[in-house]
């Protein structure tokens, strides 16, 4: 990699009056801009990691009305705040954010430290997150370098650079430009920037501030920047699961195990089968469930779903089952648990079951 050498004075003054003056006009009314209260920020943060805006706005309100603080955070139930994150995915993020919530309250007294090395220290934040909460919460002058970010800079400088090598430059890019006493607004400008005009597919440059900087567009290589990543082929997961249905129309559910994919969530009694299975999915799941419930002999088809998960395409098969009669049913204890519709509705669940869960509501079946 060739030396690092930051742009001259003019250039830079240009980029960032430019800059600065675009965000002044154009940055949105975002809630936790409004005080820029540090857990508010932090939490966002957290949010919009792999969240789009308009999603991550509405799960922020829903969250900091039932946990206005970290010790509100710190003391919840896991299923609690599985309730406000449903829906977000990458559950990991929840299970780091109450760890370090708890962490805040013991170590530092329930204040989000305020420099990138001490929130560094806590569970689930890493470089990004450390950064921005330092730079927009705190003032700190620090550059936080997120994929907006990331794509504005290889554009501006041409930069072919591919993963952590670009990465890299950029960081040093964005702390040399960075101008003292306001990374508050310069980074959040160049998030703003990147979410708004210098676009993935569709950049904006006519209406750029600062055109005349950007060498890609001078070599006409926007659409090539930043270099893209290899392409990972999600692979095809196939799942069945049974709704079992009692008289009084309560469905039974089971709670998946504290570690793995979808930790902790509830979900309809299913398994994971392979399309070779010499066994059909409806005798498997007769298997899987729970023994003594005097179930009909067959489970007749509902509804199918499909939704990503990280690496997979999750192909759900949702199976009626009626019960026969709800007398003499053995009581369950967790994993398995007889819910009604209310309950249905705030037990939180992978976006697979919840839709089958919608359908179910939507059919009249509970």
């Amino acid at each position: 990699m060739a030396v690092f050498s930051p742009p001259d004075a003019v250039w830079r003054a240009h980029f960032q009056n430019a800059l600065l003056a675009w965000f002044a006009t154009n940055r949105r009314p975002l809630p936790w801009r409004q005080d820029y209260l540090p857990y508010h920020v932090w939490i966002a943060e957290v949010m919009l990691q792999q969240t789009r805006m308009s999603r991550g706005v509405a799960y922020f309100h829903r969250w900091v009305a039932r946990f206005p603080d970290v010790a509100a955070v710190a003391s919840a139930s896991r299923d609690d705040l599985l309730h406000y994150w449903e829906g977000l995915g990458y559950y990991s993020r929840l299970d780091n954010l109450r760890r370090a919530a708890q962490a805040i309250m013991a170590k530092h007294g329930g204040q989000l430290p305020d420099t990138p090395e001490k929130l560094l220290r806590l569970p689930g934040i890493g470089r990004y997150t450390a950064a921005a909460v330092a730079a927009i919460a705190f003032g700190r002058d620090v550059a936080a370098v997120d994929a907006n970010v990331a794509r504005v800079f290889a554009r501006l400088f041409d930069l072919g650079q591919t993963h952590d090598h670009l990465r890299r430059r950029v960081e040093q890019l964005a702390a040399a430009l960075l101008p003292s006493g306001q990374a508050r607004d310069y980074n959040q400008a160049l998030m703003e920037f990147g979410a708004l005009l210098c676009l993935p597919r569709r950049a904006r440059c006519e209406q750029c501030p600062f055109p005349e900087l950007c060498l890609a567009k001078k070599r006409h290589t926007v659409a090539e920047r930043p270099a893209p990543r290899p392409k990972i082929d999600k692979t095809d997961l196939l799942m069945a699961a049974a709704i079992l249905r009692r008289p009084d129309g309560r469905v039974l559910l089971r709670k998946r195990p504290a570690t793995g994919m979808w930790a902790g969530l509830w979900e309809f009694p299913g398994l994971i089968h392979r399309a070779d299975e010499n066994e059909n999915a409806v005798s498997l799941l007769r298997r899987e469930l729970p023994g003594g419930l005097g179930l009909t002999a067959t489970l007749a088809p509902f509804a199918s779903v499909s939704h990503c998960h990280t690496r997979y395409r999750v192909l759900l098969d949702g199976y009626l089952c009626y019960l026969i009669d709800g007398i003499g049913l053995p009581p369950l204890v967790e994993p398995y648990s007889w819910v009604d519709g209310d309950q249905l509705a705030t037990r939180a669940m992978s976006a697979g079951h919840r839709r089958l869960a919608a359908l179910l509501v939507a059919s009249g079946i509970i």
